[in-house]
């Protein structure tokens, strides 16, 4: 009897324990954020399934183990000398306002959309103890048969984006506003402001196909707008619909285990993006074609496309292609036949019938495949 006791005791200190450990919420500090070297893989698709957004507040529990990838890709972060020269003299000074302690590259080519020729940049951050911030950019132009990086600030250090600010912890709040602009001579001009409102409203456990992991939730309010002119022309302003970045954040991790981006479109919620960390997966779904092309090989503009707006296409290459267009849930919206002598294309708004959401359109070409998403109001 006494070794039943004894028994009995001990799970219930050791279950104590446990309870207690899943009750601590963890707190984010420069020591999470990426190192030099880094090489993360991540996942990404459009469509979230398991638990609800909404799901907020203290010890939660979500669980995304259904996430299947439509593409991967790996994320690398690399010093700052290790750049090119045109950028150093900005971003790899020992003191100054715009020195960086680490760099990335990623995709811009959404910015075609708008008349700027611009595809993978340079991403310049500063870790420090009480932030981490972005503090500019470095754009690749193309002159004649050479491409030059050009170095692209903030206006000024009070007006960078700072993404997190520490300690992060649950249900702290803070907010930045950031202005930057990109100057083409005589091809394109881009002003980009934006307020970045954060708030770590939840903590708890995150399940992905990655893993369990404690992590700190913070969803992060982006309110944008562009001005944009191209060839000369006079400035346009282009607000951008209201964005949100959910961000499940674990220690030690460098990037968000999770991150789910919405926009807000016709006043709902809408999930354009989801990409969370991952190991190497074997390609499947739209991946197994032998020949998936980055999404920058399709672009398609406007973007957000209002309801009365044809939508119009820069294909892979000229000649035939296959056009199809669905919904998040996977329901088909149309599919078309292109044969094109060039590389543009054009789809009237009637072959959306009405619909308005976030639709993922897949081109077929002799090249590959490559997929793109599209707001419609």
């Amino acid at each position: 009897m006494r070794h039943s006791y004894s028994f009995l005791l001990s799970a219930f200190l050791t279950a104590s324990t446990l309870t207690a450990h899943a009750q601590t919420p963890i707190s984010i500090t420069r020591d999470d954020m990426p190192n030099t070297g880094d090489t993360l893989r991540v996942s990404q698709t459009v469509q979230l399934s398991g638990s609800s957004l909404n799901v907020r507040g203290a010890n939660q529990t979500w669980n995304y183990t259904s996430l299947r990838p439509l593409t991967q890709r790996v994320m690398r972060y690399q010093s700052v000398a290790s750049t090119p020269l045109t950028l150093l003299a900005t971003f790899g000074l020992p003191i100054g306002s715009n020195r960086a302690t680490i760099a990335t590259r990623y995709d811009l080519s959404g910015l075609s959309e708008l008349g700027l020729p611009v595809g993978d940049v340079y991403g310049f951050f500063n870790e420090s103890s009480s932030d981490y911030r972005q503090v500019g950019f470095g754009v690749p132009v193309p002159t004649g048969t050479a491409t030059i990086d050009l170095p692209v600030t903030y206006q000024n250090q009070q007006l960078q984006d700072v993404v997190y600010r520490f300690p992060v912890t649950y249900e702290k709040r803070d907010s930045s506003n950031s202005k930057f602009a990109i100057d083409l001579p005589g091809v394109a001009y881009l002003r980009d402001e934006q307020k970045r409102v954060n708030r770590a409203d939840a903590w708890g456990t995150l399940i992905t196909p990655f893993g369990t992991f404690a992590t700190l939730r913070v969803v992060s309010t982006l309110y944008a707008r562009d001005s944009v002119s191209v060839s000369g022309a006079p400035g346009v302003v282009i607000p951008r619909p209201v964005s949100r970045e959910y961000k499940w954040l674990g220690k030690n991790q460098g990037i968000p285990l999770l991150q789910v981006t919405t926009q807000l479109v016709a006043g709902e919620e809408v999930v354009t993006s989801v990409v969370y960390r991952d190991i190497y997966r074997r390609p499947g779904g739209v991946l197994a074609t032998n020949n998936t092309l980055a999404e920058k090989n399709l672009a398609a503009y406007p973007n957000p496309l209002p309801a009365t707006a044809d939508l119009r296409l820069l294909l892979p290459e000229a000649g035939p292609a296959t056009l199809t267009a669905t919904d998040l849930s996977g329901r088909l919206l149309f599919s078309r036949t292109l044969v094109s002598t060039t590389k543009e294309a054009v789809i009237p708004a009637a072959a959306f019938e009405g619909f308005s959401g976030v639709a993922l359109l897949r081109v077929q070409t002799a090249a590959g495949v490559a997929v793109r998403r599209v707001v419609r109001e």
